[in-house]
């Protein structure tokens, strides 16, 4: 899919990252009309103003984005979640609120952190985890500033390896505030450390970018402005201070220099204010006036006639001190400095290979699928199209609790089966909080319905010996009274298996709700929702040793399933041996299945018999089977018999910490799935949610 977003971000404070942010948009608008702007976590701000950034990109581009949208955190909320252990929660609502933003634009540009204040020390985990769990690619930026050309190159290569093993694409890499007779050593020496298609550029220091404004001096040093309230957006490009004679001083005055001077100094004020209104000296930027003193009246007089477009400041402190302070400024753009920002962007354009870097964002494409963003997405086409799921084992904790979580959401329309007294005292008991109201609650045996579904099942099953006394027996049984309200069309979908057995769950499915026409098993897969990508595994949980017929079956079922929740399938038929070299029994019966896939479906990617690392890893891939357009690259496995995939499943699990969503049931005319007894609240609400989904698509 293509991609709709770029991430900046740095591995330090004061690089610069605002030019990369300004010239980026700029770009961007020349080439797409809407462009959304984020940042996930910006630093804490006074109540009543706005984040400089935000502000900044909003007001200049005249976007239309609320400030309230355009981030999700402050930096003292983070810190404070991270100390609660909430890093999920944060990440959770991060997502939620950038996919609010990429909804409403074509592309979206999102900043990073700056690195100021508590907690820069994790800064650089908490963009990569960002980076990873939007699923975008990155442009890394390091400022040149103190550096040498091996710590500067060096630092920018760790920090691209860093996002690369997170599995974070970079595109570009930027080396800020370098010397300009550096800046083509820089680049050279980063393209040798970098793979060839990473866009690297390098932006020379420019002296009107580092030094303040004269309104952020006033700010600092607490200013009193004198004269020129109106210019206070002056750029320092140069500082000098004067404490000569006058006529040695006027040598030393350069374009849009600063003068620091005694305010007491009055031949230095009018001389240099005479200066700028003279074709045969530099304009000046500002005065500055040190020591607290304030001229004269009678030199007050004459600075009103001179000082127009000149501001003239105030400041406690002495010379000395107060240059320093100047200098120890660490400047940024605001909105209201124009021309800070036109420099930022012109030194942007000029700089940085701008073809080639919109020709790589606008046609960037990923295959990845992060596990963030797939929950995300689950969860907001489950919403989309409400459908109604009935939980048979209503008097299980788990079950309540995910009950509360999925009713607080308004995800999904629940019915639990059980007695509506014992699920409230244990609701009670348990203090879950779970307002019966939102959800439908039935005991099978006394429900209105009991005699039309005892009626029911005894017609579907008479042919098999069953009577109606019978019948009326499996009705009262959860599992069957669920299966039928789904059959019915009394409910859309069944989740169960938390206390039932797999063969208890599913055979009632398999006695009424039944096979599609096309389906000739009934097969389960996992989704399996690793650090940084989202696979399909089949079957792991029904079929204990499939021919080589119900292995092709289990995969075009398993491809479909895939592109039903926006995966699209690339599929290893896994044995213990790769592409030709293996004989035996299990095999032949892969390459057969194999075989069988691509007459079936020649339009799937497969590729089989195949090992998992070589499915998995491109390097191994491309050494075992270099023609393959599935090695290394896979993301639905089908593996050859339960055994191995009911292992391999929680064995993956459990190593890597990865969420395993499932078994999700294929091939029943209408969704039932299974749980794990072993199951979490969190297992059960996705299954939930995948549940309704397959209600939706009508599987």
């Amino acid at each position: 899919m293509t991609n709709k977003a770029i991430y900046i971000t740095t591995i330090e404070p004061h690089s610069g990252k605002s030019i990369v942010s300004l010239g980026l948009m700029q770009l961007l608008l020349s080439k797409t009309p809407k462009v959304g702007y984020f940042r996930p976590i910006i630093d804490d701000f006074e109540s009543g103003k706005m984040d400089n950034h935000i502000k900044t990109i909003i007001s200049y581009f005249n976007l239309d984005l609320k400030f309230e949208d355009a981030y999700a955190f402050t930096r003292g909320e983070v810190i404070a979640m991270k100390n609660l252990d909430q890093e999920d929660e944060i990440i959770s609502k991060i997502i939620e609120k950038y996919k609010a933003v990429e909804e409403q634009y074509d592309y979206v540009l999102i900043e990073g952190t700056s690195f100021s204040g508590e907690g820069s020390l994790i800064e650089f985990d908490i963009n990569v985890a960002i980076a990873r769990n939007l699923g975008v690619p990155a442009i890394i930026l390091a400022s040149g500033v103190d550096k040498s050309l091996e710590d500067l190159t060096g630092s920018l290569r760790i920090a691209f390896d860093s996002f690369k093993d997170k599995g974070v694409e970079v595109l570009a890499v930027i080396a800020n505030k370098v010397m300009e007779e550096n800046a083509h050593l820089v680049v050279s020496n980063l393209q040798k450390k970098l793979p060839q298609q990473v866009i690297v550029n390098a932006i020379p220091l420019n002296p009107i970018l580092a030094n303040p404004s004269i309104k952020e001096i006033v700010d600092v040093l607490d200013a009193t402005v004198l004269f020129g309230e109106n210019y206070l957006n002056n750029q320092a490009g140069y500082f000098s201070v004067g404490a000569m004679q006058l006529r040695n001083y006027l040598t030393h005055l350069k374009d849009n220099g600063l003068v620091i001077t005694p305010g007491d100094r009055a031949d230095i004020i009018l001389g240099a204010l005479q200066a700028n209104i003279s074709a045969n000296y530099p304009s000046i930027s500002g005065i500055v006036l040190t020591g607290g003193l304030v001229p004269e009246e009678s030199i007050t007089k004459l600075i009103e006639g001179l000082s127009d477009v000149v501001p003239v400041i105030s400041v406690q402190g002495g010379t000395y001190s107060v240059t320093n302070r100047i200098g120890d400024i660490k400047s940024q753009i605001y909105a209201e400095n124009t021309q800070k920002i036109q420099s930022s962007i012109k030194d942007f354009e000029k700089h940085v290979n701008v073809d080639a870097l919109v020709e790589r964002l606008i046609t960037f494409k990923t295959e990845k699928v992060t596990p963030r963003m797939f929950q995300y997405n689950l969860l907001k086409k489950a919403k989309t199209h409400k459908k109604h799921i009935v939980l048979p084992e209503g008097m299980d904790e788990r079950i309540l609790r995910a009950t509360k979580q999925l009713t607080d959401i308004n995800a999904v329309d629940i019915t639990l089966l059980g007695d509506r007294k014992q699920i409230a005292d244990k609701i009670a008991a348990l203090d879950i909080q779970l307002d019966l109201g939102k959800v439908t609650v039935i005991d099978p045996a006394k429900s209105d319905d009991f005699l039309a579904f005892a009626k029911a099942l005894y017609e579907l099953r008479k042919h098999k010996n069953v009577n109606l006394a019978m019948a009326k027996d499996l009705m009262e049984d959860v599992s069957y009274y669920g299966t039928m309200m789904v059959y019915q069309g009394k409910a859309d979908g069944m989740v169960s298996g938390a206390v039932h057995t797999t063969q208890h769950t599913i055979l009632p499915a398999l006695q009424f709700i039944k096979t599609k026409p096309d389906a000739s098993i009934v097969s389960s897969v996992f989704f399996m929702c690793l650090e940084d990508r989202v696979s399909v595994y089949g079957d792991c949980a029904i079929n204990p040793n499939p021919t080589a017929q119900q292995l092709a079956e289990i995969a075009i079922s398993s491809a479909a399933t895939s592109e039903a929740f926006q995966i699209d399938p690339k599929i290893a038929m896994l044995s213990y041996s790769s592409g030709s070299s293996g004989v035996g029994e299990d095999v032949e019966r892969v390459r057969e299945a194999t075989s069988i896939v691509k007459k079936m479906r020649p339009d799937l990617k497969v590729e089989g018999p195949i090992q998992y690392d070589a499915a998995v890893d491109m390097k191994v891939g491309k050494t075992k089977m270099p023609d393959s357009e599935v090695a290394g690259q896979a993301n639905v496995f089908i593996f050859p018999d339960l055994n191995t995939g009911n292992n391999t499943y929680k064995a993956v699990q459990r190593e890597t910490k990865a969420l395993a969503i499932g078994p999700i049931i294929q091939g029943l005319n209408k969704p039932v799935n299974d749980l794990s007894r072993g199951c979490t609240v969190e297992d059960i609400f996705n299954t939930v949610v995948v549940t309704a989904i397959q209600a939706q698509e009508n599987f």
